[in-house]
């Protein structure tokens, strides 16, 4: 049964400010996705590589913003830095929840399944959270 459904988008642009200053990365993503795929927050990219940068980081937090409306408690009770996507071994985007959020989730839907689907044109990146309940 669908316990939630959540979609969010958002401008990459907005991520350049973030990625030139890591304390702002840091704020709101893990240690895992400032390092996943080779990109380093603290290394200072060409202009292209500065867009793909902007384009990870950007649909990331599209979805954590995408899971808080699922979950319908909006980012509140959480830290956004424990909702994180990480990739298979087939390179699926999978996300992943740990801590209050995990907590969170469970006490709101117990063993739910979490979906998610990520994409990223230029300028936008959008992600869409379903959550899923055994019920």
């Amino acid at each position: 049964m669908i316990f939630g459904i959540g979609i969010d988008i958002t401008d990459v642009r907005r991520f350049r400010k973030w990625v030139l200053n890591p304390s702002m990365l840091s704020r709101f993503f893990n240690e895992h996705e400032q390092t996943e795929d080779g990109y380093v927050a603290s290394r200072d990219p060409e202009e292209r590589r500065l867009s793909a940068v902007c384009q990870h980081y950007a649909v990331r937090f599209a979805a954590k913003e995408a899971f808080s409306k699922a979950l319908g408690t909006g980012i509140t009770g959480f830290d956004l830095r424990d909702v994180y996507i990480e990739k298979t071994a087939e390179g699926k985007p999978e996300l992943c929840v740990q801590n209050t959020a995990a907590e969170i989730l469970s006490r709101r839907c117990g063993g739910a399944r979490l979906f998610v689907s990520l994409s990223h044109e230029k300028e936008y990146a959008a992600a869409v959270v379903v959550i899923e309940t055994g019920e």
